[in-house]
């Protein structure tokens, strides 16, 4: 009777899906593995605000291959994560939006005409590079920068 109890009270718990952050060198890249609820999206701006800090991040992707539809909060959340990031001092880079979902955030005017995109995640590693790398200075042979 209580396996009963237990099963039928195991059916109706779901499981939140957290979004691994991965540590690459100075980046940190998060994969996005399905769609995001409000708080899932808030706890993400959390975590990478926490690993930016934490593992002096100079650059971070977020992967949302995966997502298939996003809403107005999904897309500012992005956003939003962009700012905070960028105010800690790290680039971030939106890779992976799907064609449809490019298109309906422009048909809503939702855009990140502000924020760094990429097709894919080799492309977002390669604009990382080339943006830390502009802003590394630079020492010439006189020692002068």
């Amino acid at each position: 009777m209580s396996v009963t109890r237990l099963s039928a009270s195991c059916a109706d718990w779901v499981p939140t899906v957290p979004v691994p952050i991965l540590k690459q060198g100075s980046y940190l890249i998060a994969s996005v593995q399905s769609a995001l609820t409000d708080a899932d999206t808030e706890q993400l701006q959390r975590d990478l605000m926490d690993r930016v800090s934490r593992y002096r991040a100079q650059g971070i992707i977020v992967d949302v291959t995966a997502i298939d539809v996003m809403d107005s909060f999904a897309a500012r959340s992005l956003r939003t994560i962009a700012h905070m990031t960028r105010l800690r001092g790290a680039e971030t880079v939106i890779v992976g939006l799907q064609p449809e979902v490019a298109f309906s955030m422009v048909q809503l005017g939702l855009t990140f005409a502000d924020m760094h995109t990429s097709l894919d995640l080799e492309e977002g590693l390669a604009l990382l590079d080339r943006r830390l790398a502009s802003r590394r200075p630079t020492i010439g042979r006189d020692g002068a920068r």
